[in-house]
């Protein structure tokens, strides 16, 4: 089972929830969890600065990760949206299972 953990930031609550519930509803992510309290600290355009935001952990199969990271970015409301990739090495089988079984509906 290859399954994936997309991360994503966001900045604020509803517009994480709006996505996510975009995503899960069109089945191209099993759940999204939504982690307020984040500060990002980064360099935008020769800056250093610094913004509170949301974290979403997105859970995928693979084989939806293109479909996923295109209808994210599209959601998205940055110019350059965080969206990264992370191999699940394992897990508790039925849970992964249910992380296909949810992106086979249609």
């Amino acid at each position: 089972m290859d399954i994936l953990i997309l991360v994503s930031t966001c900045p604020d609550a509803s517009t994480a929830e709006r996505i996510a519930r975009e995503l899960v509803g069109a089945s191209l992510v099993a759940c999204v969890n939504i982690v307020p309290g984040l500060r990002s600290i980064y360099r935008w355009s020769g800056a250093v600065k610094a913004d509170d935001e949301v974290l979403m952990i997105l859970k995928t199969p693979a084989d939806r990760l293109s479909a996923a990271r295109e209808r994210l970015v599209a959601l998205h409301p940055y110019d350059v949206p965080e969206v990264v990739a992370l191999p699940v090495a394992d897990g508790h089988h039925p849970y992964l299972q249910w992380v296909i079984d949810s992106t086979r509906i249609p």
